[in-house]
């Protein structure tokens, strides 16, 4: 379980949903799919928010902490996780794969433009993307 834990930022339903599956990476999706939204959006919760200063382990290397970055990127940033909530009631969840925040800003402002329904299922699945990369960085 803590494995899983670890892969999804925090011990939630979700991860406890996916500890009683055979292959939990491998079946992530479907477990997902199958909860209450309040569980998925729960699950996207615990992920730290794009461009959050207080960063730690995978996601302080993932988001690139220990790099400087533009005051004007991070405001916006600050701003556009801020209308990405307000407007969604859940955390905007982008698998970064080590690129630089200036180059998630375009994709945060694209995504506030869509559904709830696209958005929920866009955050999960990216969710899933950033766990699985996890799980293949440290085999």
């Amino acid at each position: 379980m803590q494995e899983l834990a670890d892969l999804f930022q925090a011990r939630s339903r979700f991860v406890e949903a996916l500890a009683e599956v055979e292959d939990p990476l491998g079946r992530a999706r479907e477990v997902l799919a199958g909860l209450p939204e309040e569980q998925q959006v729960e699950a996207l919760a615990h992920h730290p928010k794009i461009g959050e200063r207080k960063l730690t382990g995978r996601s302080a290397a993932e988001q690139g902490a220990t790099t400087e970055e533009n005051p004007e990127v991070m405001a916006e940033l600050a701003e556009l996780n801020a209308a990405y909530e307000e407007r969604f009631g859940f955390r905007f969840v982008v698998f970064v794969n080590r690129r630089p925040k200036h180059e998630l800003v375009p994709i945060l402002r694209e995504r506030l433009g869509r559904t709830r329904e696209q958005e929920l299922d866009t955050a999960l699945d990216e969710l899933i993307s950033i766990a699985e990369d996890r799980w293949r960085q440290a085999s």
